[in-house]
This record gives C-alpha cells, structure tokens and sequence, in this order.
C-alpha cells in the first residue's frame, strides 16, 4: 500500500517546475492529483506522464487569480474525485528590481497571485480539507503553501516578491492555529535557490543580476522540493511540520 492510496491532491502551477515535479511525485504515492495552471498543453502532457506510470490526474486550466476560477477547480476536483486532502499552494511569480524603478502593475501581478490566489483558494479547500480529515484512510489533511528564503529574508530588489512571501507565513502561521483542531495540517516549504523556470519572466537586466548574484555550480533541483512536500504530507496524523526551509549546500542566506 501507497502512503497516499485513496487520497486526493490539488498542485497550482503544475505545468512545470515545483508544480510539475511535486503532482507527480505525489500520483506516485498513490493519491489522484488535479493539475491546475495556465498552459493546458503542458498539463495534458503530465496526465499522460502520471498515467503511464500507473497514477491518475486530471488537468485543469486555469488562472487562480481568477477568484471564480479558483472555486471552480476546488469544485471540479471534488466532483471528479470525491474529495480533497491535500492541496499545495505553488503557483507564484518572480518579478525583481528596485522599488524606484518598478512598473506598480508587477507589483500588483505578484499580490495578486502569490498571496491572494493562495488566500482564495485556501478558503475555498476548508470545507472539503476538513471533512477529509474526519474520514479514512489518514483522518487528517493537508495545505502547503510554497514561499521562498525571500519569505524570511528581505534583501535590496526583492521588495514586493519577499513582501508576498512574507504574507504568505504570516497567513499561514494563523491558519495553522485555527484548524489545529480540526485535524487540518497547515505547512510552508521555503525553497532556496532552485533551476526552474521562475526567474525567466524577468526584464533581461533584472535576469542578467539575478544569475549573477545566485550563480551556484549545484542548485536545488524541482524533485527536491516535491521530495520536501511528500515528506510534509505523509507524516502519521499526530506529526505536523508546519515549516521546512530548503536550500541548496552553497546557498549562504
């Protein structure tokens, strides 16, 4: 028996990176995973990834800062599987540079995705997360927020990224204490430097700095991270990890 066998998982972002890496991992510890993000191309082709290796996974595209849409794939996921048990946060974007020389509307982009999709969506998952966590087979359930070193650590030309970050350990800090009781676990994983595609939606200067100044001969790795969420979620009902900080060896801060 799978640790995750009759279980049911919602990744954001799932079309690559974190996402990609940690839906899979998680179909194969037995649970069905809904795939949720932007680019449904990608999407189908991790069902078919998930379901030649013996899993099951449905794919829906999405944009969560989309309030309704983020409702939706709760719903979706619920009408198609029954259930939902775990749901991971990851969907996020990376816009940097000093704040004197910003475009507010990036701004506005990261807010809205990084803190308020994740808000949104957390608050549309509690009703199904708790009446999992009152059924079998595990009798708990899970939310894990994916933030950032960003998140503890606030440096020059991460201003409003580390500030999302931020928020996102505060929300989940009181969310944690509030469903405590209820058997619903609240966790965040903060990934150190990691080759994924997050830092490629940067202006090239912005790109050029960032390379420069986190080059590093041995970066985490995507499966890493999923490895870190796949810890979280199988521990025995009584455990909760409610924090894990990952960064690659060469990482100083």
């Amino acid at each position: 028996m799978k640790p995750l066998d009759g279980t049911v998982a919602l990744v954001t972002g799932a079309s690559s990176g974190i996402g990609e890496a940690t839906a899979f991992t998680l179909a194969a510890s037995g649970a069905k995973v809904t795939l949720v993000a932007r680019r449904g191309d990608r999407l189908n082709a991790l069902v078919s990834k998930i379901e030649t290796a013996g899993g099951t996974a449905l794919a829906l595209e999405a944009d969560v800062t989309d309030e309704k849409r983020g409702r939706d794939v709760i719903d979706k996921t619920v009408a198609e599987f029954g259930r939902l048990d775990v749901l991971v946060n990851n969907a996020g974007l990376m816009l940097l540079g000093p704040v004197g020389d910003a475009d507010p509307s990036e701004w506005k982009r990261m807010i809205d995705l990084n803190l308020l999709a994740l808000v949104n969506l957390s608050r549309a998952a509690l009703p199904h997360l708790i009446a999992a966590a009152e059924k079998d087979p595990r009798r708990v359930a899970d939310i894990v927020n994916i933030s950032s070193t960003a998140g503890r650590v606030a440096r020059n030309g991460v201003a409003v990224y580390s500030a999302t970050k931020f928020a996102v350990g505060a929300f989940s800090e009181s969310l944690r204490q509030e469903l405590t009781k209820q058997h619903v676990r609240v966790s965040i994983v903060e990934p150190g430097r990691t080759a994924t595609e997050l830092a490629e939606h940067n202006k090239p200067e912005i790109l050029a700095m960032i390379r420069a100044n986190f080059k590093m001969d041995d970066p985490l790795q995507a499966e890493d991270i999923a490895d870190a969420v796949h810890y979280v979620v199988t521990r025995p009902r009584h455990v909760a990890v409610n924090e894990m900080l990952v960064r690659p060896t060469e990482q100083q801060y």
